[in-house]
């Protein structure tokens, strides 16, 4: 593989403007011959972030005639290492590729460049390589500037002040505070590369998932040139990808159909070469295990829905038609300490309240209805509702069941040093005795172990998980009428030890 490509006739040089942004075109004769062009990218290589110890895989796609050759190089070293780099081309999906072999290590963030040359001349463009280092919870010294996670960067840049901190929750940062001065620089930065060809931005919305069932992020915008390219990416190890883009006047609304796991990532919007937008579709494997349910409020009073997850969540999205509801004066917005119980409460209901919510957990929804009633006959229904008189029936129902599992334990894999989270769902009644058990030792009085119960989910967690934690993990569910058990292998990265 060289590391540089090399002009064939460096006495000529042209400059040509191409349809890709970032791309530089050098034409090195004074005519071209009928039916013959210089290079060009039709898809240009995309700045991607790996974890240490994975592969980098950059993708390009170019014309020109006659066919040009592909060639690569990086700004801090050679490119010829056939150990570390591998080159090819993909024939059905006409794609160039270069794949920085497994085993990436911080030395390896570079600029990377793709170099297409003909013998009528070359095209190049850039591409960056980041790498994000892998320290285990227990050994993390204090932060400094430099180790934030370059996704939690960009998803900073694009946000609102107010969604700091959800947004650093999600990377593990419980401390924003010191970061704010770095990131107050970098949209410093960002802004001056926008003002170039925008001349207003604003209402800028991370991605989410409507009731409707499509995910959207939208922007308001006003460029200088209303011909500048728009272009829309799919960031992640594979390259990118183009969804859908409508716009109205200056709003621009990009939208995902019928989204699926698949289609999990960053997301990056550009104008030109400047980017205007980064958001993280996040897709997380969940389902309800209670969803939520219609409520009856009078006027003035509060109204709480609630839902029970199979996994635990920093959040969820909770809307009313198409608006997301949002923390504050109107709604309050409370997780349980083990993120499975999500509530909302609206507060001091009016008839406006009336309508159908939404509880929405990654590609997954639930939906009940608010009825609000007049509250000027508030107390004459509550007066009546007391006088009622309920008279017994005819026939007492039998409801008791024999327990078992709604949703079973499922396979995991924990690195060393690192939490673990095991859970599952359970009914029966009388409510089930619940007993957790490691290579068939009980651990309900493991100190080292925390276990809940919340609502028949079943969770427990390892804070920092170690060799000894390898093994067989089940739990034991038994009432009056009957016992279960569900089982799951729990595979510790880095342990050698067998069991």
């Amino acid at each position: 593989v060289k590391s540089l490509a090399q002009p064939l006739d460096p006495t000529v040089a042209i400059k040509k403007r191409s349809r890709v942004p970032g791309v530089m075109i050098t034409q090195y004769v004074e005519q071209l011959p009928l039916g013959k062009s210089t290079p060009d990218f039709t898809r240009k290589p995309m700045t991607t972030t790996v974890q240490e110890g994975k592969k980098a895989i950059f993708k390009a796609m170019v014309n020109g005639d006659p066919a040009p050759t592909v060639t690569w190089g990086r700004n801090k070293g050679e490119v010829n290492d056939p150990e570390k780099y591998k080159t090819r081309f993909d024939e059905r999906a006409q794609e160039h590729i270069l794949e920085v072999r497994k085993n990436v290590t911080p030395d390896d963030a570079d600029t990377f460049k793709c170099f297409a040359t003909n013998e009528y001349g070359m095209a190049v463009v850039s591409a960056t390589l980041n790498v994000i280092q892998v320290t285990r919870k227990k050994q993390l010294p204090p932060r400094k500037e430099g180790e934030i996670d370059p996704k939690l960067w960009e998803l900073l840049l694009s946000a609102r002040k107010k969604d700091y901190e959800k947004i650093c929750l999600d990377f593990g940062v419980t401390d924003f505070r010191w970061l704010l001065k770095r990131l107050n620089q970098m949209k410093k930065e960002r802004e001056d590369e926008q003002a170039k060809v925008v001349e207003k931005l604003e209402n800028v919305k991370q991605i989410e998932v409507k009731p409707n069932g499509k995910a959207e992020f939208s922007l308001d915008m006003k460029l200088y040139d209303p011909n500048s390219a728009i272009n829309l990416y799919k960031v992640s190890r594979y390259g990118f990808q183009h969804t859908l883009l409508k716009k109205s006047g200056t709003k621009y609304v990009f939208s995902i159909k019928d989204p699926q796991p698949e289609d999990a990532g960053f997301y990056q919007v550009d104008v030109e070469e400047a980017n205007v937008l980064t958001t993280d579709f996040q897709v997380p494997a969940v389902e309800f295990i209670a969803k939520i349910k219609n409520v009856k409020a009078f006027e003035r009073e509060d109204a709480i829905f609630q839902c029970v997850l199979s996994t635990p969540l920093n959040r969820i999205t909770w809307s009313k038609q198409d608006s997301s509801l949002e923390n504050e004066d109107k709604y309050e917005v409370t997780v349980s300490e083990d993120k499975l119980i999500h509530t909302l409460r609206v507060k001091n209901c009016g008839m406006a309240d009336n309508g159908t919510f939404y509880a929405i957990a990654g590609i997954t929804s639930s939906s009940a209805s608010l009825t609000v009633e007049d509250g000027d006959d508030a107390d004459d229904k509550k007066k009546k509702r007391l006088r009622t008189v309920k008279m017994p029936g005819a026939k007492c129902l039998d409801f008791q069941s024999p327990p078992s599992f709604i949703v079973p334990l499922k396979m995991r894999t924990a690195p060393q040093g690192y939490e673990c989270f095991m859970s599952c769902a359970v009914k029966g009644d009388p409510a089930p005795r619940v007993t957790w058990f490691h290579n068939n030792i009980s651990l309900n009085t493991n100190t080292n172990y925390h276990i809940t119960n919340v609502c028949g989910v079943c969770s427990m967690l390892i804070l920092r998980v170690a060799p000894r934690d390898n093994g067989e993990y089940k739990v034991v569910i038994e009432n009056k009428l009957g016992t279960a058990a569900s089982s799951m292998i729990l595979n510790v990265r880095g342990n050698t030890k067998k069991f």
